[in-house]
């Protein structure tokens, strides 16, 4: 069976891109923090015929988030697919443009841009020797299309985007797709009164067209 890793595997977006993806036959590593809910996840995927197994890393511990991709592959026979796409919920303070400082950067930076390299760093080897596999990385649309109020955010998206636009035009000719999925809605419930809100059943079969049929699409903007 072919697998995916889903890092930031949640009950939102991570859940839904792992029943598209369990729908065709992958088996689902889970990677996010904490066991029990990672756990309950997979025993949710299990119920609906997904095999799925859990492997708690933090992004910001790169050591564990590699060891946590390498452990997944050794379970599964393989890593296909990886999916970054952690949450940082409210550990950021958003910041204008004028009021950022470089702290306010930081951590987005190691969260979005520096735990993408590392778990790229995991799995491409191998992709890259079989001469197949797909990265898939996700971010607000503020990457493209900034917003001031989310500043400091958006500062490290378009640094993660830049960086993955980079990869796939790298892998060109190896069989390996990279891409960057840019969603432009609130995911579930709106964030701001008024925005654009998909569920998330809506936005995964971007994740599995990107993979699939658009190998040669280096980003896909999500949006309503």
């Amino acid at each position: 069976m072919p697998t995916i890793a889903i890092v930031g595997a949640g009950p939102q977006l991570g859940l839904a891109v792992a029943r598209t993806y369990g729908t065709h036959g992958y088996d689902v590593a889970l990677v996010a923090r904490n066991r029990a809910k990672l756990e309950d996840l997979a025993g949710e995927l299990a119920a609906e015929g997904i095999t799925a197994a859990a492997f708690p890393a933090d992004v910001l511990d790169r050591t564990a988030l590699t060891q946590a991709l390498k452990d997944a592959a050794a379970h599964f026979g393989g890593v296909d697919v990886l999916e970054y796409s952690p949450v940082g919920g409210l550990q950021t303070v958003m910041t204008t443009p004028a009021a950022t400082e470089p702290a306010g950067v930081q951590h987005e930076m190691e969260f979005q841009l520096y735990g993408a390299i590392a778990a790229t760093r995991a799995v491409l080897p191998a992709m890259r020797e079989a001469g197949g596999g797909t990265l898939l990385f996700t971010t607000g649309a503020g990457s493209v299309d900034p917003v001031p109020q989310i500043a400091n955010v958006n500062a490290a998206a378009a640094a993660l985007r830049n960086w993955v636009i980079n990869l796939h035009k790298e892998l060109d000719g190896t069989g390996v797709q990279a891409a960057h999925v840019a969603i432009n809605v609130s995911i579930g419930t709106p964030a701001v009164p008024g925005f654009p809100t998909a569920q998330p059943e809506e936005i995964s079969p971007v994740y599995w067209d990107l993979h699939a049929t658009k190998r040669d699409q280096a980003e896909l903007v999500f949006s309503l």
